[in-house]
Order: structure tokens, then sequence, then C-alpha cells
């Protein structure tokens, strides 16, 4: 699987040990109108690499300076193909960062008992 590149954003795949959750640190910004269009096959290849290794994928934001509204539609799209297909999902954010802070709270109604979707802050993750 490749690094994204589209615009002002970048999404690099940190490529761990083979039992180690999928790291996908984002940085830039990402203000494309239709993102989906870009990152929806991004996100597929993911989920699908994350159930071959049979393990979790964890999002990294902290590094990302802003996206905006269809960014955040893409991403409820993601939390929910994941746990359509049983991967969980981890997103770590800045909760120092205001609009991260925002963003992301507005995110916690995806989370359920189910353990398949989780949200954190970068101080509580290594």
């Amino acid at each position: 699987m490749e690094n994204l590149r589209a615009g002002d954003l970048a999404i690099d795949l940190v490529q761990p040990l083979p039992t180690e959750p999928l790291r996908v640190v984002w940085s830039g910004k990402s203000s494309d109108r239709n993102p989906g269009a870009i990152l929806d096959p991004f996100f597929q290849q993911l989920l699908s690499a994350a159930e071959h290794r049979r393990v979790p994928v964890q999002l990294r934001f902290e590094k990302l300076l802003h996206f905006n509204s269809s960014t955040i539609a893409s991403l409820i799209q993601l939390i929910q193909d994941a746990r359509q297909r049983r991967v969980e999902l981890t997103v770590v954010f800045d909760r120092k960062l205001r609009w991260q802070q925002l963003s992301f709270d507005a995110l916690r109604v995806f989370v359920g008992s189910d353990g398949l979707f989780t949200l954190r802050s970068v101080e509580e993750v290594p």
C-alpha cells in the first residue's frame, strides 16, 4: 500500500511489525470539496490490508492543520465500513488544538460498546 498525496494533504502509512496496528499519519490540510474521490479508495485498501493482517488501524491526526466538513463525511464512512468489516479503528488527535477537539468530539457518537471504534488524545497513546 502506498502513501497518499493530494494537494496540501499527506497521508503516510507507517509499516509496523506484522502484528502491530497499521498507523496512518495525516499532515497538511484536507480542504478538497470532494475528498471522498481520493480518500475512499485509499480507505478501502487500508481496511483490506488490516483485514488481511488481522490488525487494528490507528489514524493519527495530531500533525494535521485543518480539514473541512467534507473530510468528516469521508471519515464517518470509514468508521462505518471498518465496523462492518470488524476492523478496530482508533482515531488519535491533539486535544490541545481546539479545532481538533471540537471536530473529533463530534465523532464520539460512533463509539460503541463493541470496541471497534475509539477516540484517543495524543497524550493517551504512545
